[in-house]
């Protein structure tokens, strides 16, 4: 049963396509709702969005990657993706994904750990990895930090908080969301049961409404992004509607890896999709604004960053990455990248770019 055939709001841990999820709402009610949602989607960006919505000109400011492979037999040895970063007491600490095996059913992602000065240059933790599941063959993915809007980490008694998606390769696991939590970044204990089932990459920030993720739904092709609020972090009610299709000629066959921030009163999302999906060999990363975190509006001339080909160790993925406001008002988005086929590694490194910022508000 397709979740956005019906009108309710699902109480998880639940399997997204079952009957029995659902929590009833009055059924007018909810499809008024539903038809406001998708007509809204289709009208123009309200003005608030416009300067979000303009040209964004990132600037790779690294000769290489900042973080790549481990040494033959370490942790990270075959493949290294989706950084998580917070910036705290003058530093920046990354958390990532790696693994050793071929890029088939072998492979199983743990959490790494390294850190900087400047957000560009960084060491990894000598004792890596910092976290895994007791079960061998279940694999860390996509770990999201939870932020305040500008992307600023937030602790909650003194705690950082840390929601992952997990699966287990080859033998049909489906994706599901699952946190922990940390006083110190590097111990970890064991991460909790389900949280949302079918579901991938996640984005968390914690803002008036309480607890908001955004994440890729991935029940089926083609992959569609979706939003969920929490009042405990643990519990989501996941909004009816998709939030994300593809609509744009660029775009193909998934959406995926949505990082989000609020500022300004705007929520942005910068996301990935395979750019016209040649063979699956290359992947962009595009962007959209919204005033309410639900009805979003793509920038028109997405994508905003595409691999480069002169770079052989990101010319042919972009993406799964987090973005934050820095200081001085700009934006620096870590990211993971693929170099050309044939594709030996799944990810190869993960990379640094900078944008100064949208105009200013008239």
């Amino acid at each position: 049963m397709l979740l956005d055939s019906q009108f309710g709001v699902l109480e998880v841990p639940f399997n997204l396509d079952a009957p029995s999820a659902m929590v009833p709402l009055n059924f007018l009610a909810a499809f008024l709702i539903s038809l406001t949602v998708a007509s809204s989607a289709l009208a123009a960006a309200p003005v608030e969005l416009t300067r979000w919505l303009a040209p964004q000109a990132w600037v790779r400011d690294a000769d290489g990657p900042i973080i790549s492979l481990g040494k033959t037999g370490e942790f990270d040895d075959s493949h290294i993706f989706a950084p998580a970063v917070a910036y705290e007491n003058g530093s920046f600490q990354l958390w990532y994904c790696g693994s050793r095996g071929a890029t088939s059913s072998a492979r199983v992602f743990r959490l790494g750990l390294a850190s900087s000065k400047d957000g560009v240059h960084f060491d990894k933790y000598a004792e890596n990895p910092v976290m895994q599941f007791a079960d061998p063959a279940r694999s860390i993915l996509t770990p999201a930090l939870l932020r305040e809007g500008n992307g600023t980490v937030m602790r909650e008694n003194g705690k950082l908080r840390m929601w992952f998606s997990s699966t287990t390769f080859g033998k049909g696991g489906m994706h599901t969301i699952h946190e922990t939590e940390s006083e110190d970044g590097v111990h970890w204990p064991e991460p909790s049961g389900v949280e949302i089932e079918n579901a991938y990459c996640p984005s968390v920030l914690k803002t008036d409404r309480g607890y908001e993720m955004w994440f890729s739904d991935v029940t089926r092709r083609p992959w569609i992004l979706r939003h969920a609020q929490s009042d405990d972090g643990k519990t989501w009610r996941i909004t009816p509607r998709p939030i994300l299709r593809l609509n744009q000629d660029w775009e193909a066959e998934v959406l995926v890896y949505p990082t989000v921030l609020k500022i300004d009163g705007a929520y942005l999302m910068w996301y990935g999709s395979y750019d016209n999906c040649i063979r699956r060999e290359t992947t962009a990363i595009g962007f959209a604004a919204s005033t309410d975190g639900v009805v979003w509006h793509k920038y028109e001339n997405n994508p905003v960053l595409r691999p480069d080909p002169k770079r052989d160790w990101e010319s042919n993925y972009v993406g799964n990455g987090c973005v934050s406001r820095l200081s001085d008002g700009s934006f620096r988005y870590w990211y993971s990248s693929r170099t050309a086929p044939p594709f030996k590694h799944l990810y190869f490194a993960i990379n640094t770019a900078r944008w100064a910022g949208p105009a200013a508000k008239p």
